[in-house]
């Protein structure tokens, strides 16, 4: 009788910690950082896009392929009435992307999440917390593209 409480005493830890590893994965994936798991040093970058798509809060930023941050919002800039991005980078890239870095909207796959691509350039001034990166090169809207296709053919 008693080995067989240990055991049940065993498999409901087993399963509880298996139910913890799950939980502690699907918010990893998600974006979102739980205390004590990471996030480390950040520092903020501003860029303005004429059209984001369908860019969100907490997409990937990614430099040469590497994940170096995330999109913490997207406002609309009522001065010059294009989206601004707030990007979250790695405190490491502080001081160390020149002042031409391109910002440009990517698209995984054909169909999939949009996420920012960095490219940095010459320059040897840099961008420091709170910059804003003037070269940006907007979404590829699908939806645009099939239009300007069908009014060339019909044009034709």
């Amino acid at each position: 009788m008693k080995r067989s409480k240990m055991m049940e005493l065993g498999v409901g830890l087993f399963m509880l910690a298996g139910i913890v590893g799950l939980i502690f994965l699907g918010l990893r994936v998600s974006g979102l950082n739980l205390p004590g798991t990471g996030g480390g040093e950040t520092f903020q970058l501003k860029a303005n896009f004429a059209n984001v798509g369908s860019l969100k809060p907490r997409a990937r930023v990614t430099l040469a392929g590497v994940n170096v941050g995330r999109v913490v919002a997207i406002e609309l800039d009522t001065e010059w009435y294009d989206a601004q991005v707030t990007l979250e980078l790695d405190a490491e890239l502080e001081g160390q992307l020149p002042r031409d870095t391109t910002a440009s909207i990517l698209t995984s796959g054909l169909l999939g999440e949009q996420y920012i691509g960095l490219s940095v350039g010459g320059d040897p001034d840099t961008l420091g917390d709170g910059d804003t990166i003037r070269d940006t090169q907007s979404a590829l809207v699908l939806e645009e593209l099939i239009q300007q296709f069908v009014s060339n053919m019909v044009s034709e």
